[in-house]
């Protein structure tokens, strides 16, 4: 069971919760439908983002050992080398979920989003170009879900990614705190994200009505934790409108999946709780 929570607090298991629901904003939004072998490319997703977490904790390994020595590589509960291994495993699952789920049209996307995870993590991350590389991952994994319907996804895709930009961005600071500035930005992303998700055409006025609801919780739930870090930009404060962040992917990509499929959205908003009270256990960030 120790081995088991150990792989769990490597990959952010819980925190996959929040990604399950891109292909389905992607799906929404592209006009195709994830039925039949199509409801692998969320998994195929999940596999991606644990395999990004593990590849996070290998390249960050000596920085944790000073700034976060109960990770499971400083703490010695795992290698290194079982780190990587576990981040190509996943990444060669992720695209294996996704050739059978689309496949080469799937395949398209899926590769280019493999290789995003892996250059966000052993390249973009230190550097001033790192938040802009996780919102590429993550607008790809949007369009993962769009059957190829590139153009129709975009907007979407494009939510998702501006909201990853100000997360991101936002969570340099979870160790030493950020500057206000860095926190007003998070909170103009979110803005920006939750206009794109709620804008677009909507299958009925009863899709547009729900379209909002999830969009109103969204920018509410992930503002207010923003505007307290612009007001205390701490290292604490921070660290919790990160978090939130990163479970606000959840009404976001429900606002979206709204405009086409109001049980789709629901389906993806039940991910909220489970993933927050799971986070009380394995910690997402």
């Amino acid at each position: 069971m120790s081995r088991i929570r150990t792989l769990a607090e490597l990959v952010r298991a819980p925190a996959a919760l929040t990604v399950l629901g891109d292909t389905v904003a992607g799906a929404s939004a592209g006009k195709s439908r994830l039925t039949g072998r199509k409801l692998l490319l969320p998994l195929a997703s999940a596999s991606f983002y644990w395999a990004g977490m593990a590849l996070n904790d290998w390249a960050d390994r000596e920085l944790d050992a000073v700034e976060r020595p109960e990770r499971p590589i400083p703490s010695g509960r795992i290698s290194a080398d079982q780190a990587l291994a576990t981040g190509g495993a996943l990444t060669l699952a992720g695209l294996g979920l996704a050739a059978l789920g689309g496949g080469k049209q799937a395949l398209k996307v899926a590769v280019p989003l493999a290789g995003a995870v892996w250059a966000y993590d052993t390249v973009l991350k230190p550097t001033p170009a790192g938040p802009l590389g996780m919102a590429v991952c993550r607008a790809l994994d949007v369009l993962l879900g769009a059957g190829g319907n590139t153009r129709a996804a975009a907007p979407a895709a494009a939510a998702i990614g501006v909201h990853t930009l100000g997360v991101t961005a936002l969570s340099t600071g979870e160790v030493h705190g950020a500057s206000p500035n860095t926190a007003k930005a998070a909170l103009v992303t979110s803005s920006a994200a939750t206009a794109l998700a709620v804008s677009g055409p909507a299958n009925t006025g009863w899709h547009r009505l729900a379209s909002l609801t999830a969009g109103s919780g969204y920018a509410g739930f992930v503002g207010r934790a923003q505007a307290a870090a612009v007001a205390d930009p701490s290292a604490k404060v921070v660290r919790n409108a990160t978090k939130t962040g990163i479970h606000g992917m959840v009404p976001l990509q429900a606002a979206i999946a709204a405009r086409g499929s109001i049980v789709g959205a629901a389906l993806v908003a039940t991910a909220l709780p489970i993933a927050r009270k799971l986070s009380k256990k394995v910690s997402p960030t």
